[in-house]
């Protein structure tokens, strides 16, 4: 078959429908919380089944190698396109391998599907790509696990490695990962991957942050601003801290801590509210005056608005139900987006990270 030949009503692009006008193969990801609270999220099929061999590599991922929730979130949603895909142009997904190239251009050129209906690709010259290079890398990152692990529990031949790896020597690598002594070494390379632009780290200017600062309505959100943007921390790690991770006091040893100075510990936990850290580590991050006063107003506005209830997480609901209940990331994310819009900033939530190393020590 051509890559332009007509199937059912369809038109091939490099082994993609162009337009599919009969039916929409909707492989998906999808959260499974198990019976002790735990998530992680797998694959369905067009029927809702599970696909089995998907599943048990990201059960396998969150439980036996405890990666987080996000990355088998990752994987799956990496694993369905490419599993549509294999549907969708009737290939058998333990040998399309070798036509990794075609699913490439499936990814830079077809939009995903809206409310169930079919988008119509428009490719040629001047067309937008869909998804950059820095997403299609990931989306082949999780296929080549999914493939990798197929061919370990026998569901795949083992051919199959060779068509997503080729055997590579250290010589193209950088030279702090060719080690101290110089000597050649081999290694697995992907034989699919794309060149990604090399794009400086967009941080937050002081101007920027103040101005979300200004924006805030309310100390809890005061809070949140500081400590993204002024402490260093990630929306997850915000959102997950327990009130006993913070010691504001010039000594805590009567706490159990001896860390000096007000800090707050970041530890890596499973959280109800899908907050994670993805530092193995726990590091402890210093607070400095500013923070330490808005912890001061934000402690008071919660015992005025809930008393001494509530969650023992630190940040809480305080104007919407369900009330004490901890803040998501992805609540923090929309609060950070509300902000940039409210302060006339053009910066995407969860972005707001100040200058590398500003008051924050890793322990």
């Amino acid at each position: 078959m051509s890559s332009w030949d007509s199937f059912s009503g369809g038109v091939w692009l490099c082994g993609g429908l162009l337009y599919d006008s009969w039916q929409e193969l909707m492989v998906r990801a999808f959260p499974v919380v198990m019976p002790s609270g735990q998530r992680y999220w797998t694959v369905l099929d067009d029927d809702l089944e599970v696909v089995a061999v998907a599943d048990q590599w990201l059960r396998n991922l969150r439980f036996g190698r405890d990666r987080a929730e996000l990355t088998t979130k990752a994987y799956a949603g990496g694993g369905a396109l490419y599993l549509r895909w294999c549907r969708s142009t009737r290939r058998e997904w333990t040998a399309a391998g070798r036509d990794l190239g075609l699913f490439m251009v499936w990814l830079k050129c077809t939009p995903a599907p809206r409310d169930g209906l079919v988008s119509v690709v428009q490719p040629g010259p001047g067309a937008v790509p869909v998804r950059g290079e820095r997403r299609i890398n990931r989306v082949l990152v999780a296929v080549r696990g999914l493939l990798s692990y197929a061919v370990s529990v026998r569901e795949a031949p083992r051919s199959v490695l060779g068509q997503v790896y080729e055997l590579a020597d250290s010589r193209d690598l950088p030279a702090e990962a060719q080690g101290e002594d110089g000597g050649l070494f081999y290694r697995l390379r992907p034989v699919h991957s794309l060149r990604e632009p090399e794009t400086q780290v967009d941080r937050a200017e002081d101007a920027e942050l103040v101005a979300l600062f200004a924006a805030c309505r309310n100390a809890r959100d005061r809070l949140i601003v500081l400590l993204v943007g002024r402490v260093g921390l990630r929306r997850g790690q915000v959102a997950g801290r327990r009130r006993s991770d913070v010691h504001l006091l010039p000594i805590s040893r009567a706490l159990g801590c001896d860390c000096p100075g007000a800090h707050v510990h970041v530890r890596r936990r499973e959280n109800g509210n899908g907050a994670w850290s993805k530092s193995r580590h726990a590091w402890v991050a210093p607070l400095d005056f500013l923070v330490v006063s808005a912890f001061d107003l934000y402690y008071e506005e919660r015992y005025r608005l809930l008393g001494a209830g509530g969650s023992d997480f630190l940040l809480v609901n305080l104007f919407r139900d369900p009330l004490g209940e901890p803040v998501s990331p992805e609540a923090i994310g929309e609060l950070l987006e509300r902000l940039s819009n409210r302060g006339g900033l053009d910066r995407r939530g969860g972005r707001t990270h100040g200058a590398p190393g500003v008051c924050v020590e890793r322990g």
